[in-house]
């Protein structure tokens, strides 16, 4: 074999060489990053103690806290923005929390400190959201409760549907529009003339629909204080009018 062949060869080799050590390298990049909602909300605990309470003593969080959140970790790869915007998310609607927001009177921030107070708007909203995951929980414990006994003692193996003995279709349920947000009666799409700050607003954060007030628009990006205080960043498609 010439010169020219054993070295496009070496070359080959080294090439799968640098691939495999690339391939080593990204899945070696940061083991101790944190790797679900529950594992970040112990972090916030542990680095903001006197701001995020587990069970007891916990405050409405100051509007906006997720950029003070966001300055502190600067730096820090072992949690991504992403996973504290979830993580607000999921701590701002327990029942604990949404019970603070309608007991306690101020907000406080990242140090503990008293800041603005709780806007009775934001009061209502966290009532009304307690009542329905409260109702919500209730509804799906009911439909878990194991069957009674005399419904045990009136089901008999191997017995057949008479329905389909005598010949009648099954019903099918209708697919639900998995994307569709949750209606409670007309929601339309907000327009671009609607958009602008101070805008009182719906804003859809996963199936479900929001009250919040538009605060800053940067381009396409659009700032959202929620009835819980939080700041969200959404687009345009994600809104709808109150």
């Amino acid at each position: 074999m010439s010169t020219t062949g054993n070295q496009e060869i070496t070359d080959i080799k080294q090439e799968v060489t640098d691939i495999e050590q690339t391939k080593t390298e990204v899945v070696q990049e940061n083991p101790d990053k944190l790797k679900d909602i529950n594992a970040v909300l112990a972090f916030l605990y542990k680095e903001f103690s006197v701001c995020f309470k587990e069970k007891d003593g916990i405050k409405p969080l100051k509007v906006g806290i997720f950029k003070d959140i966001a300055q502190r970790i600067e730096g820090n790869d072992n949690v991504s923005k992403t996973q504290i915007r979830q993580a607000l998310r999921k701590y701002t609607s327990h029942w604990r929390y949404l019970e603070a927001v309608s007991k306690v009177e101020f907000r406080i921030d990242l140090d503990g400190n008293d800041c603005e107070k709780v806007e009775q708007e934001h009061i209502d909203h966290a009532a009304k959201a307690l009542e329905e995951s409260r109702a919500k929980f209730a509804k799906r414990k009911k439909q878990q409760r194991p069957r009674t006994d005399a419904a045990k003692k009136s089901f008999k193996p191997g017995s057949r549907n008479k329905s389909a003995d005598k010949g009648t279709k099954p019903v099918v349920a209708k697919p639900k529009n998995e994307n569709a947000p949750r209606r409670s009666g007309k929601i339309v799409a907000l327009t671009a003339e609607q958009i602008k700050l101070n805008a009182k607003v719906k804003v859809k954060l996963g199936q479900t629909l929001v009250n919040g007030t538009i605060t800053e628009i940067n381009k396409d990006d659009i700032h959202v204080v929620i009835v819980t205080g939080m700041l969200v960043k959404t687009k345009a498609e994600s809104l709808y009018t109150i």
